[in-house]
């Protein structure tokens, strides 16, 4: 059986090939996964888990038996899966005993491993079968129209009062919003939907009927991050609007004959920049009005939410860096931060304390100079792949890779406060954006070749 390598470079002109029943399968199922962790309260529980194990066999099956029917594996070799291969292998070295690299909380460890194994598996489905325009624009819609629809729940829960998730789940040792556990992890997710949302909203071949659903759809999740009272949450889900207009002004195409003198074009950019102003405008009066107002002062920061102001993070950042001095190069393991953090804990230690507040640091402590490459490294490739997509590419796909960069940015700044990659749903969503920023789509090439004609 051989391995069909499609390519995620610009060079490819190929068509798509037509998709099978087995693919669609597939594809539904990359689909129905982050979905179903979303509604199962961020997919954090491991009876959760033990579900997508089994979804995720089925997939893999599926994968196969798609290869058997094709006669060949199809696999978008995208530089992207290196360095989440590289944090595979960083924890298969944890697990081994020996001394210097062995994690000191080896349970956790493997427990990491599974699930990246497991997220690993979907990126790569992800971009391997989002091939097609059509393909495309079902995963937008996907994510725009989930993401608005568990923005108005979160916020009719929050309205409501109701006693736990869905009026079934205690949370007795954080604040839910929606269905997760987190409300910081909500307004994440948040950050990821609203970003895609913006980004098709500014796109400058939207119909005008499907913008006033998406400005409809961007408001309530806007609100929703506002009604978190999360503080990295709204900045930056700020950070998402500005990325979303910087990108619309600098992303423009060269002005033709009819695009009018530069003066029009400038007007245009202010006008953007106007709506976006707006955009917020409304956001915080519809929360005002909907009586969010002490969630809209501790989210600006006007409210204190405690007696100290970082929430305990000058405590845990500081321990994080010990940890990673103790063990530099590959991390005292993956997920054992609650493990190491006791050996350098000058609190009384009533409570435990599980996460960094930072997902970069707590990469440090975990995994090392080693892990902290992969991170990074994966960081540059996105977005220095996916400005080359929205370089490259025009109408819809440009904005959709805009708005797939936009939401990564987001999570990305909030990453710095907060761990809301570790809500596990919120990785699904985060790679599926990966794919969408970066994946090449058949039909791009040939837009891009119709201009060569005229000369």
């Amino acid at each position: 059986m051989k391995v069909e390598h499609l390519r995620n470079g610009s060079d490819v002109a190929s068509e798509a090939p037509a998709p099978s029943r087995l693919s669609s399968a597939i594809f539904l199922l990359l689909l129905i996964v982050p979905a179903l962790g979303a509604v199962l309260f961020g997919a954090v529980d491991q009876i959760t888990w033990a579900l997508f194990y089994l979804l995720w066999a089925a997939v893999v099956l599926l994968w196969v038996a798609d290869a058997w029917q094709r006669g060949g594996f199809a696999i978008n070799a995208s530089v992207l899966l290196i360095p989440v291969a590289g944090l595979i292998v960083i924890g298969i070295i944890q697990l081994l005993p020996l001394p210097y690299v062995a994690s000191i909380g080896p349970g956790e460890t493997w427990f990491f491993e599974l699930r990246l194994i497991v997220l690993f598996t979907f990126f790569a489905g992800y971009l391997t079968f989002i091939d097609s325009p059509a393909r495309l624009d079902r995963v937008v819609n996907f994510v725009v129209i989930f993401g608005a629809g568990m923005a108005f729940y979160g916020i009719l829960q929050r309205l409501g009062s109701t006693e736990g998730i869905y009026g079934l789940r205690e949370t007795p040792q954080s604040i839910p919003f929606g269905p997760f556990v987190n409300q910081h992890h909500f307004a994440a997710f948040m950050e990821m939907t609203g970003g895609l949302t913006l980004g098709i909203l500014f796109g400058k071949k939207t119909p005008r009927d499907r913008r006033i659903l998406l400005a409809v759809a961007a408001i309530v999740m806007g609100a929703a991050v506002a009604f978190t009272g999360s503080r990295g949450g709204l900045l930056s889900f700020g950070f998402v609007v500005l990325f979303v207009l910087l990108m619309r002004v600098l992303s423009r195409e060269r002005h033709s004959e009819t695009d009018g003198p530069m003066s029009r074009g400038l007007r245009r950019h202010i006008g953007a920049f106007v709506v976006a102003f707006a955009f917020l405008a409304i956001v915080f009066t519809l929360v005002l009005f909907l009586g969010g107002n002490d969630q809209l002062l501790r989210g600006t920061g006007a409210a204190a939410a405690g007696v100290e102001v970082s929430s305990g993070r000058f405590h845990f950042w500081p321990i994080a860096l010990k940890i990673f001095l103790e063990h530099p190069i590959i991390g005292s393991g993956f997920d054992s931060f609650a493990v190491a953090f006791t050996q350098f804990d000058t609190w009384p230690g009533i409570f435990r304390v599980e996460q960094a507040h930072n997902d970069y640091l707590q990469t440090l402590s975990d995994s090392g100079i080693a892990g902290f490459a992969c991170v990074a490294a994966f960081i540059v490739l996105l977005f220095k792949r996916g400005l080359r997509i929205v370089k490259e590419s025009h109408d819809n796909r440009r904005y959709a890779a805009i708005g797939a960069l936009a939401g990564c940015f987001g999570i990305l700044v909030h990453s710095f406060f907060d761990f809301p990659l570790r809500t596990y749903s919120n990785a699904f969503f985060f790679l599926l954006l990966a794919a969408i920023a970066t994946v090449s789509i058949p039909e791009d090439h040939r837009r891009r070749r119709k201009p060569h004609h005229h000369h």
